[in-house]
């Protein structure tokens, strides 16, 4: 996994985390939702990843 992936990455999960937050705070349902599903989508792009790179050795 490039360095370049691992922080596109974190910063899609800390944009999730960030939303989800804003989403508790303001009982925004949506928004909560919305945060938990970019973590979601950025664990799935994480374990792909390491899959690609398992197959490269």
């Amino acid at each position: 996994m490039s360095a370049d992936d691992k922080t596109s990455n974190k910063i899609d999960d800390l944009g999730g985390k960030a939303k989800e937050g804003l989403g508790k705070v303001t009982g925004n349902e949506d928004t909560e939702n919305e945060g938990k599903i970019d973590q979601a989508k950025s664990s799935l792009k994480d374990a792909g990843e390491k899959v690609k790179d398992a197959f490269k050795k």
